[in-house]
């Protein structure tokens, strides 16, 4: 593999100058974190992982302490010309997802047939190429797996001899689409097995980094609403399977274009969550759940919902946002015509893509565009990014809301860096603790000439019980939004101070704000979440005017809870 090279952002070499606005505030940030120059030279697969939640050891110590951080930009869910139903080559979407300051990207092809047989063999060759033209960014390859008896999941590992063999055997041996393990439901009713068969193949990946036969491996969930067909048991079942492996999933999906007015149609909903429970879905599941509010997956976006009832167990479940780009909204570009006697099942690959000069159907933007998972790590390089993400060190915004977030929560009488994004920090019954929150705000328009300004931050806490007894349950009933700064105006780099008090439960906090144009009553009521995001009007679904921040989790453990 080429030798990586830093972004230009965090390149000492690279004049200022030569930075647009956004590269400049990245710079600014990552001087503030004490990382710039050698501090944050090139991690490559040498790199240390960055730690995750705190072993047992430390928690009995008080307080905490986690590093400063340089985020990266990145996005897990892209496909190319190697999936049966997208166009692009390698060469279209590293360009666009450069144009649009992405980091590192991760190409998540469609199993089937074709693919296994070929197309990811082919496709490794393509990444291979792809890294040395492109030696500022980081490319992983990945697969989407479809879950046997359920949706899809990012599957992806670190550069190294055999990351493309772990993918093709993974395919092989448990891809629910190549075994006809598909969804479940009347097609296919033996919901133990496929459910059984899923466990085992996140376990699998777990053995093949404990056997360093991969560096590491990470797996997501994708759309995990989308068809209503992944329970919240299988979620469950999933993490605990190896929670070192299934981190946690799409807090938002792709497809964010889906509904700009006038576009696709009438029924259009932002992220293509146009369907009504079915034979496979879960049927614990409200018709409400099958949509999104304000671009967020019902699971994320309830307060009190599915995500938080898993965080309340006290167990971290990540979430990430991207672009799942197929087909990109207002682009020209159509698929290539097949040679005769070829399509995909002979040679794992689309044609070409050809320019039509006219608008193409599309639901998709570039990767970059408008989703974007930021990553926190102390070097740059593939395992950082994977460390980082298995830390929970992550936050997310849709179009380009917020140009940086960092945030600490600290005991009172402590005078220590405290805890981030994915941390514990161990303190006492009624201990006095401040959430610190730096945001740095948009410094130049995004991609559709809006410069964005955050609204409000809204602080979210939650008790944690531990692991529930019933894991069909998505309620978390004593989750709430309990407090809402107004932060209009604001520009530049702040800091927000937010007093807590430990009380008799461990807890945790996690963060989310808007541009303040679309909220309402959150969808367990208001006295859970007053000014929430909300469904748009099918065919309404302007996603620049509707976008929001969200970040992991911090846990609070209160001793002798």
């Amino acid at each position: 593999m080429t030798e990586q090279q830093l972004p230009s952002w965090a390149d000492p070499s690279v004049s200022p100058a030569d930075l647009d606005p956004q590269g400049v505030s990245r710079r600014g940030l990552l001087r503030r974190a004490g990382l710039f120059g050698a501090a944050f030279a090139l991690g490559g697969a040498a790199a240390p992982a960055l730690a995750g939640p705190a072993s047992a050891a430390s928690d009995r110590r008080l307080g905490g302490d986690d590093p400063r951080l340089a985020y990266l930009v990145g996005d897990h869910h892209i496909h190319s010309v190697y999936s049966h139903d997208a166009k692009y080559t390698f060469s279209q979407l590293a360009a666009a997802s450069a144009k649009f300051g992405l980091d590192w990207m991760v190409f998540t092809e469609h199993s089937n047939f074709g693919h296994a047989k070929f197309g990811a063999a082919l496709e490794h060759e393509e990444i291979l190429r792809a890294r040395a033209e492109n030696p500022r960014q980081l490319i992983f390859q990945g697969l989407e797996w479809y879950i046997p008896g359920a949706e899809h999941c990012t599957v992806f590992a670190a550069p190294g001899r055999h990351e493309v063999d772990l993918l093709t055997q993974f395919e092989s041996a448990y891809d629910g689409k190549l075994l006809g393990y598909d969804k479940g439901g009347a097609a296919d009713a033996d919901t133990a097995r496929n459910e059984a068969h899923a466990v085992k193949a996140v376990q699998w990946l777990a053995e093949q980094r404990r056997t360093r036969y991969v560096d590491d491996v990470l797996v997501l969930a994708n759309h995990p609403m989308r068809l209503g067909i992944d329970s919240p048991h299988e979620m469950r079942a999933w993490r605990d399977a190896a929670p070192e492996i299934m981190i946690g999933m799409e807090g938002a999906p792709g497809a964010q274009g889906a509904a700009i007015p006038g576009w696709r149609g009438a029924t259009s909903i932002r992220g293509e969550y146009e369907n009504k429970p079915s034979a496979q879905s879960w049927a614990g599941y409200p018709a409400d759940a099958y949509l999104t509010y304000g671009g967020f997956d019902w699971a994320t976006a309830t307060v009190g919902g599915l995500w938080d009832s898993m965080l309340a167990e006290g167990r971290l479940f990540s979430i990430t946002t991207n672009s799942d780009a197929h087909r990109i909204v207002f682009d020209t570009w159509k698929n290539g015509d097949w040679p005769a006697g070829q399509n995909f099942d002979t040679t794992g690959k689309l044609p070409d893509p050809v320019n039509t000069t006219t608008p193409q159907p599309g639901s998709d933007f570039w990767p970059g565009q408008f989703s974007r998972t930021h990553v926190g790590v102390t070097r740059y390089g593939y395992r950082s990014v994977m460390a980082g993400l298995r830390a929970g060190r992550v936050w997310l915004d849709h179009g380009h809301l917020l140009d940086g977030l960092d945030v600490r929560l600290k005991r009172d009488c402590d005078h220590g860096r405290g805890v981030t994004l994915g941390g514990r920090l161990r303190v006492r019954k009624g201990e006095k603790l401040t959430l610190h929150v730096t945001v740095t705000t948009a410094s130049r328009p995004n991609p559709q000439g809006i410069l964005p300004e955050l609204a409000h931050v809204d602080v979210v806490r939650g008790a944690v019980r531990g692991p529930v007894t019933d894991r069909d349950t998505w309620r978390a009933p004593d989750t709430r939004v309990v407090r809402t700064t107004d932060v209009s105006g604001r520009k530049g780099t702040y800091t927000l101070r937010i007093p807590l008090t430990a009380g008799d439960e461990s807890f945790y906090v996690r963060l989310r704000g808007s541009d303040g144009n679309r909220n309402g009553t959150g969808y367990l009521g208001a006295s859970v979440d007053p000014h929430g995001p909300i469904p748009h009007a099918p065919g309404d679904g302007d996603p620049w005017t509707d976008t929001w921040f969200y970040s992991n989790p911090v846990f609070v453990d209160v001793a002798g809870a």
